[in-house]
């Protein structure tokens, strides 16, 4: 009885320690799956990071390559705008040069102008003198055939002091001829002054009061305008650079002469001929402002390249719808060179 029992208690606990130990075996199996679990969502978040940090690091190189790239772009920039800067200074200052030297040697041209014109007053008045010498003489030879030696002494007298001005009349043509001559250089240097400026100013970009400005060059705006009467917006385009090449071409023409010679206060000027049939049928097809187109370009051509029948380009100043002076061509390079240095030293 008493070892039945003895046997029951160690067999329940037996048990108990089974139990025990399978439970512990399970807490041990969940703690374990719960720090696997928890492991593998750190090695994932890690492995997030790391990729996140990877993307964010080719990001950075990548932007330090663009960042390389474009300081080197910068500074290329920089190097050409710096020479652009420098080759504008020395074109700024070989034309400055240039319409000093030119202001100057026109000064000097006025004042040998001026000396021209009295040397030439002088000269006038010398071959006067001479004539009436010449004529004086002619009666005292005429008398001195009954007036004897007096008269011979008084005609050699003469006769020298016409030598002496017939040399003076020499020397002021000969410095008339000095003096025609460097008023053809000054004027053929003033020309190059106006080509260097016209050269300078094409360069330039932008509307500007004084600028160049194609003399003959076809305004293709009112060819654009009277197409779009006609025919829709797309085809009108076609139309127009079709009609502002025939007429580009039709200007080139040296053989058609559309204008007339009248006289006016006394001076004669060719104008128009609005009886042209040429221009009869543009301005009955196509409207005024065509018309008005062709035939500013077409005086201007006649102005400025009648010969050759081709654009010239001219100095021009656009606000007075004239041709620009060299010096209004100078004073715009000075305002525009002062707003240059300002805008630096800010």
């Amino acid at each position: 009885m008493i070892g039945d029992t003895s046997q029951e208690l160690h067999g329940t606990a037996k048990l108990n320690t089974n139990s025990f130990t399978i439970e512990m075996q399970k807490n041990a199996l969940y703690h374990f799956q719960q720090l696997s679990s928890e492991y593998e969502k750190i090695a994932a978040h890690l492995h997030s990071q790391t990729k996140q940090l990877e993307q964010r690091q080719k990001q950075l190189d990548e932007r330090q390559k663009q960042l390389d790239v474009d300081r080197l772009k910068f500074s290329q920039e920089k190097k050409m705008n710096m020479k652009a800067t420098i080759e504008q200074k020395k074109a700024v200052e070989k034309v400055l040069r240039l319409a000093e030297d030119q202001r100057r040697e026109k000064e000097k041209l006025h004042k040998r102008i001026i000396e021209l014109e009295r040397k030439l007053e002088a000269k006038q008045a010398l071959e006067l003198e001479i004539e009436h010498m010449r004529g004086a003489l002619q009666v005292m030879k005429h008398m001195g055939e009954k007036r004897g030696m007096d008269m011979k002494i008084k005609m050699d007298k003469i006769q020298e002091e016409l030598k002496e001005k017939d040399e003076e009349l020499d020397d002021l043509e000969a410095l008339n001829q000095a003096l025609f001559v460097k008023e053809r250089k000054s004027n053929d240097e003033l020309q190059e002054a106006r080509k260097e400026l016209i050269s300078y100013f094409e360069e330039q970009s932008g509307r500007a009061f004084i600028a160049v400005k194609k003399m003959g060059d076809l305004d293709t705006k009112p060819f654009q305008k009277a197409m779009k009467r006609k025919y829709s917006e797309e085809e009108a385009n076609e139309k127009a650079l079709e009609l502002c090449s025939l007429w580009e071409q039709n200007l080139k023409d040296s053989s058609w002469h559309p204008f007339k010679v009248i006289t006016d206060k006394g001076n004669c000027k060719e104008i128009i001929d609005e009886e042209d049939e040429r221009l009869k049928y543009l301005q009955n097809e196509y409207g005024d402002e065509v018309y008005m187109a062709v035939t500013d370009a077409l005086k201007e051509m006649n102005e400025y390249n009648p010969s050759g029948r081709y654009v010239v380009s001219e100095l021009w100043n656009f606000k007075e719808g004239r041709k620009a002076t060299l010096r209004e061509g100078m004073e715009d390079i000075l305002k525009k060179w002062r707003r240059l240095h300002k805008r630096k030293r800010t």
